[in-house]
């Protein structure tokens, strides 16, 4: 079954402890794009002793988009899915749980860019960005887990012949 096929079928209600696994990986992916985002208007670059790369990275041509921070569209991207998960939290309204779900997919995609990035244009890795990288297939990963376990499958699905 293809990402497009489970994005079509309804979900089910998730355990309150795996939505609140998603919400705390979300936290974490908006703690570091919000602390990049200060130190970008802050002109601060942070240290980076681990990669030895954030200079190179934080400064390039591709670290900014129309004059906005790459972290920022980050932590705006991380707030939309804190902001789903939550709500569906408090309100129990699958279709929220569903739509923050499907955002992973966006972010999944460009923290690949932005690996690419680094591996093969820069030539340098920011420690920081990494852990949004991985903040972000590691939210992916667990919507496409969800998807899979908590969709209802249809009756003329192929799975239930």
């Amino acid at each position: 079954m293809n990402l497009k096929q489970l994005f079509k079928r309804p979900i089910n209600a998730v355990p309150t402890g795996v939505a609140v696994f998603v919400l705390i990986v979300a936290l974490l992916g908006f703690a570091d794009a919000t602390y990049l985002s200060v130190e970008h208007y802050q002109n601060v670059i942070p240290p980076c002793s681990i990669t030895g790369g954030c200079e190179t990275v934080l400064t390039s041509a591709y670290s900014t988009m129309f004059g906005v921070p790459d972290s920022f569209v980050g932590a705006a991207y991380y707030l939309l899915i804190l902001i789903g998960i939550a709500s569906y939290l408090e309100s129990k309204k699958t279709r929220l749980l569903k739509y923050a779900l499907m955002l992973t997919v966006v972010g999944f995609v460009m923290s690949l860019w932005f690996v690419y990035l680094q591996a093969f244009v820069l030539h340098a890795y920011c420690a920081y960005c990494l852990g949004s990288a991985l903040t972000s297939t590691v939210l992916f990963v667990a919507a496409v887990y969800l998807l899979k376990k908590y969709t209802e499958k249809s009756e003329s699905s192929p799975e239930n012949k």
